[in-house]
């Protein structure tokens, strides 16, 4: 299978990335987060879906609203950026397009990010806003969750939470490149280091450390392949083949496996870290989000 030629377009941008920050190593964190903020420069906009901020729980938080979709619905959102960059601004048109494909809408959380707030205040945080929807009427199993890279372990290690406090799991995550390992001991993170236009290991482990704090790369919320998993809700991972991070992927569906839990990895070739970005630009990213919608739209009852 060869790449698209529109799927050119995310190497473009994170070598332009890794060019502006090896050009200034001592960057700061603003100009840093004001790199990042252009992730979503890529994706198309995807038409008839209304964005309406709101606090949810105290939350920050963007619902993204296709028209003429289910309004008892909900697929709750953790964008990536390793957990100190990123928004629910970068990611809102990436989460549009999974809305609209499911019919159904959105929450974009707006997490504290590290170093201003470090791990486990993001978890906390998709605990409220995963409590919240509860308060506002939506089932258990009318609800999903889905993210990317740092999001998608994020809407995964939230599972853990929701599962440790007592609550109803979802219906399902969806996780899109997911960072699983802030230890960084993947294989892949040497095999695919010429292939992986953003991520490395001096970029991975610069990001664990700012996003830890104090807290343990083994504690089980941060790092799960740590975790028990067993009990948990579906899980449909997709990655990149040329992903530094692809071994995070593969070293998860084992452990989930294993501990009994429903888990299905795709594995897209020649793709870049959360390929996804490209909705409405490369087929691939089309097709990925295509998938994603028609494995959770039985789940919650769609």
């Amino acid at each position: 299978v060869m790449a698209s030629a529109q799927a050119e377009a995310i190497k473009v941008l994170y070598r332009g990335w890794i060019e502006a920050m090896g050009a200034n190593p001592e960057m700061s964190l603003e100009e840093t987060r004001a790199i990042f903020d252009h992730w979503g420069d890529i994706t198309a906009e995807p038409r008839g879906v209304d964005y309406v901020e709101v606090d949810a729980g105290g939350i920050p938080a963007m619902w993204a609203i296709p028209t003429g979709c289910s309004d008892n619905r909900v697929v709750m959102c953790t964008h990536g950026g390793g957990y100190v960059t990123g928004s629910m601004y970068t990611h809102r048109k990436l989460f549009g397009h999974l809305a609209k494909e499911i019919g159904c809408k959105a929450l974009i959380l707006d997490y504290r990010r590290a170093p201003e707030a470090t791990h486990p205040a993001q978890v906390e945080d998709a605990l409220i806003g995963y409590r919240w929807l509860l308060d506002q009427g939506y089932s258990s199993e009318h609800t999903c969750t889905s993210g990317d890279s740092a999001g998608g372990a994020l809407s995964t290690s939230v599972l853990l939470a929701i599962r440790e406090a007592g609550l109803p799991l979802p219906s399902g995550t969806m996780a899109m490149s997911p960072w699983y390992d802030p230890e960084g001991s993947g294989s892949t993170i040497e095999t695919n280091a010429g292939k992986d236009a953003l991520v490395s290991r001096d970029v991975l482990m610069g990001m664990s450390a700012i996003f830890l704090g104090e807290a343990s790369a083994k504690d089980p919320l941060a790092n799960l392949l740590q975790a028990d998993l067993s009990g948990l809700s579906p899980i449909y991972i997709q990655t990149g083949g040329d992903e530094a991070l692809l071994d995070d992927s593969v070293r998860f569906e084992q452990r989930a496996k294993d501990a009994g839990v429903d888990v299905t990895l795709d594995i897209y070739p020649e793709m870049q870290h959360v390929f996804h970005f490209m909705a409405g630009n490369a087929p691939e990213a089309d097709d990925a989000i295509g998938k994603l919608a028609a494995w959770i739209k039985p789940k919650l009852g769609l």
